[in-house]
């Protein structure tokens, strides 16, 4: 499946999973070793880790109100830094759990952790800076968070 199709199917089905705070989310996607996903080696291209890791932060923006908050704002996710520890390979067609989680910030920088799971069997690690930036410069993750919340808050109080 191209990644492209992957897309599509994450952002319908993000729209129907609970929602996550914004606040030290963790998000869990479950997902396939697809063809496309392999290299000369028969296994996950390490490169491919990193898409997968995107996809789960889209996943995560979704289910926060980031996404939304964001297309309203002008703003625009960028990624920082980004490292990876391979423990174990991932084969053709194995089933797998990425989980995300936000584990902190500073004032320009969300810190993030991704796991990539078989079972209870860690595949690989890694971990991520990103920032919300726009047209202006990099917009504090205190504001980013005090932003989604009023953003949420006035949409619950509507309804």
């Amino acid at each position: 499946m191209s990644l492209i199709f992957r897309m599509i199917m994450l952002l319908i089905a993000s729209k129907f999973k609970p929602r996550l705070p914004i606040v030290h989310p963790k998000n869990t996607l479950t997902l396939r070793v697809l063809p496309n996903d392999l290299d000369i080696n028969l296994h996950m291209n390490n490169g491919r880790y990193l898409t997968i890791c995107d996809l789960s932060r889209v996943d995560m923006f979704i289910r926060t109100g980031l996404a939304r908050t964001m297309q309203k704002e002008g703003w625009f996710p960028v990624i920082a830094e980004h490292t990876m520890k391979y423990k174990r390979s991932l084969k053709p067609f194995q089933k797998y759990q990425v989980t995300m989680e936000i584990t902190g910030w500073d004032d320009k920088r969300f810190f993030m952790v991704h796991t990539f799971w078989v079972g209870d069997r860690v595949m690989a690690e890694g971990t991520s800076q990103g920032c919300i930036i726009s047209k202006t410069g990099t917009i504090p993750p205190d504001e980013v968070i005090k932003t989604v919340t009023a953003r949420l808050e006035a949409k619950n109080h509507l309804n």
